[in-house]
């Protein structure tokens, strides 16, 4: 076979075709098959020996190894976090959706990324939204793998916190975020350098509207 989408064909093939032979109350015999591209189907080539009819015997230069239960649990216990188990552990811990923790596992680094982030940040579905979203999307555009992201995960932190705190809007978030991605700045810095804070303070909105209608008092007049 020379693709792998022949491969899951013929695999799917033949688990219908030996459904239905035992459905049918007939057996599955032994044997080797070809795989015939242009019909779609599985042919059979010889039949298939036993494994005693294949004479097999010990390789002398290998010595007997005995796998017992302690040293299973041993090489268990010493196995990194699988992605399905960290899928199911980033929906029951962080309770953010199923699709949400397969893209944010669908690799170690995005994973070690976003539960880096998540210590330092409680809000875990905004989180997740901010990294789905603008991250994964720039790093595409650049062609950037998650490991060389100019954003650290402390940093995609400490602007989303610029967001709580009011001093910036969730749409200029966007623009800082770009030009944290572009220049590797952090957010603070950004939001100094172009004085580009929300205003908050009541007080000052109002010194801010009445000075607008003062310079503009011919547009007050039209309106």
């Amino acid at each position: 076979m020379n693709s792998f989408r022949a491969v899951k064909k013929a695999l799917q093939f033949e688990v219908d075709r030996q459904k239905k032979l035992l459905s049918e109350g007939e057996k599955v015999i032994q044997e080797t098959r070809h795989w015939d591209e242009l019909k779609n189907i599985t042919v059979s080539m010889r039949s298939k020996e036993e494994a005693h009819d294949y004479r097999y015997f010990p390789e002398p230069d290998l010595l007997p190894l005995q796998v017992d239960l302690k040293m299973i649990e041993k090489i268990r216990r010493s196995l990194p976090e699988l992605p399905e188990a960290r899928k199911e552990r980033f929906i029951k811990v962080y309770q953010i959706p199923k699709y949400d923790a397969e893209i944010l596992t669908s690799s170690k680094a995005l994973a070690d990324y976003y539960e880096k982030a998540s210590y330092l940040y409680s809000n875990a579905k905004i989180l997740s939204n901010w990294i789905m979203g603008e991250l994964i999307r720039y790093l595409n555009e650049e062609k950037i793998e998650i490991e060389d992201s100019p954003i650290s995960p402390e940093n995609l932190v400490a602007m989303l916190k610029l967001i709580d705190e009011g001093v910036i809007s969730g749409k200029m978030a966007k623009n800082v975020f770009e030009k944290m991605f572009k220049t590797g700045k952090e957010a603070s810095q950004i939001v100094e350098e172009s004085g580009i804070t929300q205003i908050t303070d009541e007080d000052e909105l109002f010194e801010v509207i009445d000075k607008v209608i003062k310079e503009n008092p011919r547009s007050i007049e039209d309106f």
